[in-house]
């Protein structure tokens, strides 16, 4: 696993986005919605710490104000999202971040990241934006990061499952 930062907005390097993606937040936020994301998203990598919770976790987890839903749409489809969860300190973690599997490989990935660091750097008080991946993601998953001014400042080795 390996734990990403970015602590000044200045070393963000955004990838534009190509005009048939259009990238709005989830408004009113949708429980459902999520967990659908997260299972159909997360499948091919192994995502399985949420495959447990309830209807009720999902709507708890959801609603909080210091959490945001976006999704990015080719066509009016959904082709990818995103989930920011605004933390203590000043720090905002992109919670998850993906892609449906039949948009993979169509360049979409540099422009939805950078949309999720933009919009975390956007709330008052954000002083650090973070995630993690792991070798279970995709191959280009890390490099995406790294291309977008993460660094990393933590690796994990663990024979336990999902993130």
């Amino acid at each position: 696993t390996y734990y990403l930062e970015m602590r000044e907005q200045e070393l963000f390097l955004p990838k534009a986005a190509p005009e048939h993606l259009r990238i709005s937040l989830v408004d009113p936020p949708q429980p459902k919605l999520n967990r659908e994301l997260y299972e159909t998203v997360g499948k091919r990598w192994q995502w399985v710490d949420r495959l447990v919770w309830s209807n009720e976790d999902w709507q708890r987890y959801v609603l909080r104000q210091v959490v945001e839903t976006w999704v990015g749409r080719v066509e009016g489809e959904i082709a990818g999202y995103f989930e920011l969860e605004a933390q203590k300190d000043g720090d905002v973690e992109i919670a998850f971040f993906g892609l449906l599997e039949e948009f993979i490989g169509q360049g979409l990935g540099g422009p939805l990241l950078s949309r999720a660091i933009e919009r975390a750097w956007e709330w008052p008080e954000t002083r650090r934006v973070w995630v993690h991946s792991c070798t279970k993601d995709h191959e280009h998953a890390l490099g995406n990061y790294l291309k977008r001014g993460f660094q990393v400042y933590k690796t994990e080795e663990s024979s336990a499952g999902g993130l």
